[in-house]
């Protein structure tokens, strides 16, 4: 695994976003861990952030994208710290582009913030995780809507590895349906991988009894 992966890990159970214990999702399922970006909140956090998802998309998709669009609301502060971030160690500036839940009617009228879109622009969707694909359902239109554009891909900060509407997991619904590359920073197999038994912070957060857990979970919904 590289080094940024671990790093990440580690930041995230740091920032206290990722949890182990009892968690009921929005779906209804019953998860032993939960991740919740809206966690990092901190100008340090949102920095180391942004270069964690500047190294993905940029191993993934390199320099040739136009526009990074983060879907309201969780998705605006990924978007700039993202954008702020590949300037800073890709030396490109690329634009950030977000949506507003409503219409704005006066001043900067219109339902993007930031950027605007152009016929030809190169977009590369940004979010938190991806369990349904629901959302991407909800964003495309939005960004089909504005221009021609072309959706070179979407980058999470983790995989959930889970069932979504089908026996495929969310991401590759989403490859399958809207014909775009997907990515994340991690995923949860890397994660359990790199967290079981070690001493993290003077945490050990998968122990014997939690990988149990967590087995049994993705005997019922996992998809790899």
């Amino acid at each position: 695994m590289e080094q940024y992966k671990e790093e990440f890990i580690e930041f995230m159970v740091d920032s206290n976003v990722l949890k182990f214990g009892e968690f009921t999702l929005k779906s209804g399922r019953k998860s032993p861990f939960f991740m919740n970006v809206g966690d990092y909140v901190t100008g340090s956090q949102l920095r180391r952030l942004g270069q964690y998802y500047a190294t993905a998309i940029h191993d993934s998709y390199g320099t040739d994208f136009d526009v990074l669009f983060g879907p309201a609301y969780k998705g605006i502060p990924l978007a700039v710290a993202t954008t702020i971030a590949f300037s800073e160690m890709y030396g490109k500036d690329i634009r950030y582009c977000s949506n507003r839940k409503e219409i704005k009617d006066h001043g900067d009228v219109g339902i993007l913030l930031g950027s605007s879109l152009n016929d030809g622009d190169r977009v590369v969707i940004i979010e938190d995780v991806t369990t349904s694909g629901k959302s991407i359902e909800e964003t495309f239109p939005i960004l089909k809507a504005q221009a021609n554009v072309d959706v070179v891909g979407l980058m999470v900060s983790v995989n959930r590895q889970e069932r979504g509407m089908t026996q495929k997991n969310a991401l590759a619904e989403i490859r399958e349906v809207y014909g775009i590359e997907t990515g994340a920073i991690v995923t949860m197999e890397e994660v359990i991988e790199y967290l079981y038994n070690r001493n993290c912070n003077g945490r050990v957060l998968i122990d014997e009894e939690m990988k149990k857990e967590l087995d049994a979970y993705y005997a019922q919904y996992g998809a790899k």
